[in-house]
């Protein structure tokens, strides 16, 4: 009879492996596994994810973290949002945020009311009518509220952090919740012979782990979803061709926004990513159309800031596991995916896989529906951001260099081909009962990137077409009035979780 689950088995740390390690701990106690994480300093790990979205907080609450300690601890800043600039046009910007748009009227969803009146010319841009755009353009922030009849509840916020620094953070709690750390490296794993499930990793002199469940976070290695079950990889190149990085932090410059940026550069883009003790740099590029020092040029070329170390290159490959749990073997982090450092889904990701082995986990023996579900559910999430990020590159009218001729006339994945038609047809956005990106966040890439409906719902004709216009624009002053009451995103900062400063 096969074993039930007491002894899990997580390599690798970093962010991917302390996440899992915090979760796994705080979720299962009353089960009593033990969990032993296997890491080792020579390696390291990437540690360029400082950028995050919304879902972070909720995974950080489930797992019993406080978070102006948190945000403290990782020299965190708030965000509101991500703002693109140069993407559809140079010269163009938007904020792609993380809430709502205007509100229906009728029935009707915002969206059609305003492709109504914008086509009328009573509408100013649709960012007008979204309250953390607004918020993060004017650098001020308040907390989202209860009362659902206000315009601060029609919001969310995530972090901006020193990824290193969070890793560090969940180390001390999970050690603190009974997580044994071992330093090392893996020299060879042991495998069931039938079943060919993993048993043993040997760490070299005498030194071997044992586990019922492993989990791999060994970053692109991938040492056990690879290299010892041979799970194989899906690319997805064709369609996202960036597979270079170079990132470097600066010193602080100008006031701390509430907004991640992201600037399209000549074959690929640039971030920027403000902490409270620095500011994190990157440029993600395509090698296809940019060599190494051109891409690292170009980079310190746009700093705002002089520079704290050397530039890190990293290399990367699009795409995803073909199956992410195999056996007895899970892969979280980049072990088991990645698409690029856009929108900030690496870190989503990595909290995605967690969720879903612990809504799976199982109760006795492994069940192998629980690992057909659990790869079906990460494989889905990861088709649906792939479709989202590719939307960035394909919207674009940019012909200045090959890159952008070859992302904007590129064929794309059939799902996302009808999402567009859909929406340029009709302003009809696909909504999903599941998944990462929802209603607001495809409108906010579409019209962002000048992806206009041409018609819209014949239900907004019926409504009078003075008095909605005139409801926008009450809507629109009011959302300015409640900004400019609010702290600056410093003051905020200051008020509830201030960092020490870092010499």
């Amino acid at each position: 009879m096969a074993p039930q689950i007491r002894r899990i088995v997580i390599l690798g740390g970093g962010t991917a492996g302390w996440m899992t390690a915090a979760a796994i701990s705080h979720v299962l106690a009353p089960r009593k596994v033990s969990i032993t994480l296997i890491e080792s300093d020579e390696i390291g790990t990437v540690g360029v994810g400082e950028a995050t979205l919304p879902h972070i907080r909720f995974f950080n609450q489930r797992i019993g973290l406080d978070e102006p300690e948190l945000m403290r601890a990782t020299q965190a800043t708030m965000k509101l949002g991500i703002q693109f600039c140069d993407w559809a046009r140079k010269g163009d910007s938007y904020i792609h945020p993380f809430g709502d748009y205007g509100q229906p009227a009728g029935g009707v969803d915002f969206l059609q009311i305003w492709a109504r009146l914008r086509a009328a010319g009573l509408a100013s841009r649709i960012c007008d009518y979204s309250l953390p755009v607004v918020m993060a353009e004017a650098g001020r922030f308040g907390f989202p509220g209860t009362d659902m009849a206000s315009v601060m509840s029609t919001f969310s916020y995530a972090y901006q952090f020193d990824a290193g620094l969070y890793a560090r953070y969940l180390r001390r709690v999970s050690e603190g919740r009974g997580v044994l750390r071992v330093e090392g490296k893996v020299t060879s794993v042991r495998q069931n012979p039938e079943t060919g499930h993993v048993e043993t990793l040997s760490l070299g002199k005498g030194r071997e782990i044992e586990g019922d469940l492993f989990i791999d976070c060994s970053g692109f290695r991938a040492l056990l979803i690879d290299g010892a079950m041979g799970s194989g990889f899906e690319y997805w190149s064709r369609w996202l061709p960036c597979d270079r990085a170079i990132a470097i932090p600066t010193e602080s410059a100008g006031p701390l926004m509430p907004y991640t940026r992201a600037t399209a550069r000549t074959s690929g883009w640039q971030w920027r990513i403000p902490l409270q003790h620095r500011v994190g740099n990157g440029h993600v590029y395509s090698s296809a159309f940019l060599d190494d020092q051109s891409a690292e040029d170009e980079l310190l070329r746009h700093l705002d800031a002089p520079a704290l170390r050397q530039p890190n290159r990293l290399r990367f490959r699009p795409g995803q596991r073909r199956r992410q749990w195999v056996g007895n073997v899970v892969a979280v982090g980049l072990s088991s995916g990645f698409l690029e450092p856009l929108e900030s889904t690496s870190i989503h990701l990595i909290q995605q896989g967690i969720t879903t082995l612990l809504e799976l986990f199982p109760d006795g023996p492994l069940d192998a529906r629980d690992i057909t579900e659990f790869n079906r559910v990460m494989s889905l999430e990861y088709d649906r951001v792939r479709d989202f990020l590719i939307l960035h590159y394909h919207a674009t009218e940019r012909d200045d260099s090959d890159f952008w001729n070859y992302v904007r006339t590129m064929d794309v994945p059939g799902s996302l081909e009808e999402k567009l038609t859909l929406f340029r047809e009709r302003g009809i956005v696909m909504k999903y009962r599941d998944g990462l990106f929802l209603f607001p966040s495809w409108i906010a890439v579409y019209v962002g990137q000048r992806v206009i409906p041409q018609h819209w719902d014949p239900r907004a004709d019926a409504l009078p077409l003075e008095q909605v216009a005139e409801t926008l624009s009450a809507l629109k002053r009011h959302i300015a009035d409640v900004v400019h009451s609010l702290d600056t995103h410093e003051e905020a900062l200051k008020r509830y979780c201030p960092a020490e400063v870092i010499a």
